[in-house]
């Protein structure tokens, strides 16, 4: 498998490629996501990852391949971003708490021959979150620089009652999806 340019900061997105044997350098663009404005959650996702790979490709261009990914959450009709404060975090996870929360990620590799683009989406219902241990999560940082300001795989894992699509895709890059095309 050939090497790839893992265009973000995430680390669970490194670790997702680490786990399934994808080699990767870790190099991120300088495209500021907070600048959109845009409220319905598909084109946020979408444009955001354009966004990222258009910006990766001016500043050092596609002589490897570039894998760039955006995740956005939302519930209840509400556009779940990324908590500026503990108390924006407070209300984000309150606002998933019992609910449908759609987690939704878009995620572009491009390569000289190739541009696979994907936006997939990945439900999980919630049961009512535990006040103490909602508080006490929010006392460590597990939270900052996270969509929805929950991470499916820490806090909110016993609280699922179930789960439609990959969990990959809830953590910020459809696996299952990208594989194939890294194969080839």
């Amino acid at each position: 498998m050939q090497n790839i340019i893992l265009a973000s900061n995430s680390t669970t997105r490194a670790e997702i490629l680490r786990k399934n044997g994808v080699p990767f350098i870790q190099k991120n663009s300088s495209f500021d996501e907070e600048s959109l404005t845009i409220k319905n959650p598909a084109h946020f996702v979408y444009r955001a990852t354009v966004g990222k790979m258009s910006s990766y490709e001016e500043e050092f261009g596609i002589a490897t391949p570039v894998l760039c990914a955006d995740t956005v959450v939302t519930c209840r009709g509400r556009l779940l971003r990324k908590a500026v404060d503990i108390d924006d975090a407070r209300n984000i996870l309150l606002a998933q708490s019992g609910g449908v929360v759609s987690i939704l990620t878009c995620m572009i590799l491009k390569s000289e021959k190739l541009e696979f683009i994907d936006l997939s989406s990945t439900d999980y219902i919630f049961k009512e979150f535990d006040q103490d241990a909602l508080e006490e999560y929010l006392k460590g940082d597990d939270w900052k620089g996270k969509a929805g300001a929950c991470m499916v795989e820490g806090f909110c894992k016993e609280y699922i009652q179930e789960v439609r699509g990959h969990e990959s895709t809830a953590m910020g890059l459809c696996i299952e999806k990208l594989l194939p095309f890294l194969q080839n």
